[in-house]
């Protein structure tokens, strides 16, 4: 491994290293120095890398948005109907609900700390608005907006019941939805 400024994957390290401990231990428990020594470099690597806590963190929760941007895409990039997008927006509400722990808990801090902070609220809308391109393919804008906000809480839901619901349901919810508009 490269030491010094030259190590490439420094940088990448870090913020992966503050997903994790973020996921682990929360937002409040996370500092510079628990995030250098995760992820294996100097602690004067942080203000070499990033200016402060709020940069990384803008860093990192932009990388996590990316990738939940990705999993959106991977479930509705194929569909090509109406029908066809109802079902994979259900697969959608399952793989996340079934998913990552991780994932979950990312989701949920960065939307205690968009509800602080508003630089973090400009992140989620870029989110939001993201993750509806797909929608607004086969559903009008405002269909697309509640149907978002029908996959967060559907997953959110299904992740934290201890009876989670079955296809059948997410599938009538999201049809319910996106029958209304049409």
């Amino acid at each position: 491994m490269a030491t010094g400024h030259t190590d490439p994957q420094r940088r990448e390290r870090i913020i992966a290293a503050t997903l994790d401990l973020i996921a682990e231990e929360g937002i409040a428990h996370v500092s510079h120095r628990k995030i250098a020594a995760r992820a294996g470099v100097p602690l004067g690597s942080m203000t070499y890398h990033f200016s402060g806590m709020d940069q990384l963190l803008r860093e990192a929760f932009t990388r996590f948005a990316d990738h939940i941007v990705a999993v959106f895409d991977s479930h509705l990039a194929a569909p090509a109907d109406r029908d066809q997008a109802r079902e994979a927006v259900t697969d959608l509400v399952h793989a996340l609900s079934e998913g990552s722990q991780r994932d979950l808990v990312l989701t949920q801090e960065l939307y205690v700390l968009a509800a602080r902070r508003p630089v973090y609220r400009e992140l989620t809308h870029e989110w939001m608005g993201r993750s509806r391109v797909h929608l607004e393919k086969h559903f009008d804008p405002d269909t697309a907006r509640q149907l978002d906000a029908l996959i967060e809480g559907l997953t959110l839901h299904r992740a934290l019941d201890n009876e989670p619901h079955d296809r059948a349901l997410t599938l009538e919810a999201i049809t319910r939805i996106t029958t209304t508009g049409t």
